[in-house]
């Protein structure tokens, strides 16, 4: 069942152990994270971060415990933190082994006593439970437990203040505590006997650094309530919770609990990878699989959808339906996929469907052009996998209709069909296509006019809607004429002869013919404006300039605009997110575009399969453990970086295997 283990060498490292972190959701948009040392190197880092209502958004309520044992006056640190200058504990820490299991798994050994620490949300609660196992002590020992509170939104940081309640109320073996106004209360119980010493007190500048590397505040200040004392001895275990609402049941049983659901997951999701031919892949698209199970959640108004990214991204429309796939109906989850599409096609307006998603409507952001145009491809791999067309034709089939209606006729951002057929959007001022990085409010990668993608997946959306009206008995939605015009001035508008391959995007009379990823967009999917004869140039082209080992980069190196690494404060990053950054998303339109196109569809298996393989034994052990990062460097060794958990970086694997499999 082990998926990944981390061994005593690298994490007696510091160097190498702080820049690990692992992940733990909750389903409901919540999370525990913290790095291998569980040293808060983040401000996003938090053993209790809620997804509320009100206030609205994720919130670190509990950001760490300090935890520490003490044996014949001896006190041993299991936890690490840092301030100005100083690194605590000093001197060597104790974390011998990390393990990836169905939850994080960290051993301690200090001298002659050895300690299993566990941390796991609760599946559906704002509910952390960290349990500690004491697998030998030479004698009583004294187990102590200091938690630190910042209460604040994620993106901010804490500071001392004179408006926090510091006052607690005793509960059985625990406290409440509700720090301000409007906010929840917290209550963190242990499932033994324990002594809570009541000691409120500010902890002034932590430090994180992974913040300060990013450009950002990085110093905050956490409120310590009290000190937990609890006597341990060999065979002892200990379970704390912390919770939005006081655990009535025992602690031991709530865990248990949680652990047989776990285990019944892990069953699941390990017969659908038994269909897989090699035991490799099998493990790979098992743990593949239940990574990506986390960005399924509900929000706290009980909407259901996908989480874009861990630790900051929320749930957004582009990336749900890119994600959705893999997520969902390559992942034994099926019911989830219809219904997360179901509940999008509820927000069309005007033909958009929000890129940003709240749970108060007026909130949504509506600023895309190729998020209606997904919602045809996801509906697409809904069919194709599903076979439920009676659900498109009663749910989702007249949320179509009035996209392409729209688009026909010109909606918002000067979004509209051009006389040629094709589609143009925005103008120099917007970034509505995926590559929407600004600086100074303007687009690092303008891409207003007529781009090779969106028209590549309008082409995609008119025969899809003409396949259905076919299915449905609705003629007027067949576009024959319209299909013929739109894939002929496709290929007039982007194809360049004689280097062939596609340019990214027609403006003002004048075709960009930078090598971009985006053009493989339009030899993947289902209906291609390309005939079959050009697929192999597009497909050459990117291999030889754009794939690495980890995805695709968005600029060719030869390109003088090209960035290879993503690093340094805010506007330095955003200028190479997508000029030269390397995103894993791309590979499973790769992936479908290269299986089409090689006569040898054996040999273009084994290289894709050992492509996937090679990728997910690097990278799976590094950065968010277990989970496939957002972007990597454009040069090598393409260092991992963004979000350490991103959602279609795991989906587009996922689809790749499921493919591969077919």
């Amino acid at each position: 069942m082990m998926r990944v283990k981390i061994g005593e060498s690298s994490c007696l490292n510091p160097e190498n152990s702080l820049n690990l972190e692992w992940l733990e959701t909750n389903g409901l948009g919540g999370y525990a994270s913290s790095t291998v040392l569980n040293c808060n190197t983040r401000k996003y880092h938090g053993l209790l971060v809620a997804n509320l209502k009100t206030p609205q958004g994720r919130h670190v309520l509990l950001s760490r415990i300090e935890d520490s044992v003490v044996v014949k006056g001896q006190e041993s640190y299991l936890s690490c933190c840092q301030y100005p200058g100083v690194f605590v504990p000093e001197g060597r820490h104790f974390l011998t082994s990390f393990q990836l299991n169905e939850c994080p798994r960290f051993v301690y050994e200090t001298g002659h006593t050895r300690i299993h620490k566990a941390v796991m949300m609760v599946q559906g609660e704002d509910c952390v439970l960290i349990r500690y196992d004491v697998e030998r002590c030479p004698a009583s020992a004294i187990l102590i437990l200091k938690p630190f509170m910042a209460y604040r939104g994620y993106h901010a940081l804490s500071r001392q203040n004179p408006t926090l309640r510091a006052e607690t109320r005793g509960i059985r073996n625990g406290f409440i505590m509700e720090p301000y106004d409007g906010m929840p209360a917290i209550c963190i119980q242990t499932n033994v006997k324990s002594h809570f010493l009541p000691s409120p007190a500010w902890y002034n500048h932590f430090e994180y650094d992974t913040e300060r590397e990013r450009g950002y505040d990085w110093q905050e200040d956490l409120f310590r309530p009290g000190i937990f004392e609890i006597p341990v001895r060999s065979g002892s275990t200990v379970i704390i919770s912390a919770s939005l609402s006081v655990c009535r049941g025992p602690l031991k049983k709530k865990w248990e609990a949680e652990a047989a659901r776990r285990t019944h997951e892990i069953r699941e999701v390990e017969n659908i990878a038994e269909g897989y031919e090699h035991e490799e892949d099998r493990i790979h698209v098992r743990d593949l699989i239940l990574s990506g199970r986390q960005f399924l959640i509900k929000t706290p108004s009980g909407r259901p959808t996908i989480i874009a990214g861990y630790h900051w991204f929320t749930d957004w429309g582009r990336d749900t339906l890119i994600s959705l796939p893999g997520l969902t109906f390559c992942s034994g989850r099926s019911k989830e996929g219809i219904a997360i599409l179901v509940s999008i096609g509820k927000h069309e307006k005007e033909g958009l469907l929000p890129n940003f998603f709240s749970d108060h409507v007026e909130e949504n952001a509506y600023n895309t052009v190729d998020t209606s145009l997904l919602y045809f491809w996801a509906v697409q791999q809904m069919l194709k996998y599903t076979g439920d067309a009676e659900a498109i034709r009663r749910e989702i089939w007249p949320v179509l209709k009035r996209i392409l209606k729209h688009y026909m006729e010109g909606t918002l951002f000067n979004i509209g069909m051009s006389e040629n057929g094709l589609l143009h959007a925005g103008d120099e001022k917007t970034h509505l296509t995926w590559m929407d990085a600004t600086v100074n409010g303007k687009p690092v990668t303008p891409r207003w006019g007529h781009a090779v993608e969106i028209n590549a997946l309008w082409f995609n959306a008119v025969c899809f809607a003409g396949e259905l009206a076919g299915r449905f008995g609705e003629p007027e939605f067949l576009f024959h004429d319209l299909r013929r015009e739109i894939k002929k001035s496709f290929v007039d508008t982007f194809w360049i002869e004689g280097d062939d391959y596609l340019g990214d995007v027609y403006c003002n009379g004048s075709l960009d013919r930078s090598v971009r990823p985006n053009q493989i967009v339009a030899v993947s999917l289902p209906y291609s404006p390309l005939s079959p004869d050009r697929w192999p140039a597009v497909v050459n082209k990117v291999r030889r300039e754009l794939l690495t080992p980890f995805g695709l980069r968005t600029l060719s190196p030869a390109d003088g605009k090209y960035e290879g690494r993503y690093g340094g404060e805010g506007p330095t990053r955003d200028m190479a997110y997508h000029q030269g950054t390397v995103w894993p998303w791309l590979l499973a339109q790769f992936g479908e575009a290269y299986l089409r196109v090689d006569k040898d569809k054996a040999a273009a298996r084994i290289f894709l399969l050992d492509y996937l393989r090679s990728l997910i034994h690097q990278h799976i052990p590094v950065a968010g453990i277990g989970c496939i990062s957002e972007i990597f460097d454009g040069d090598p060794p393409h260092r991992p970086n963004g979000c350490i958990a991103q959602a279609w970086s795991s989906a587009g694997l996922i689809r790749l295997y499921s493919l591969l499999n077919e």
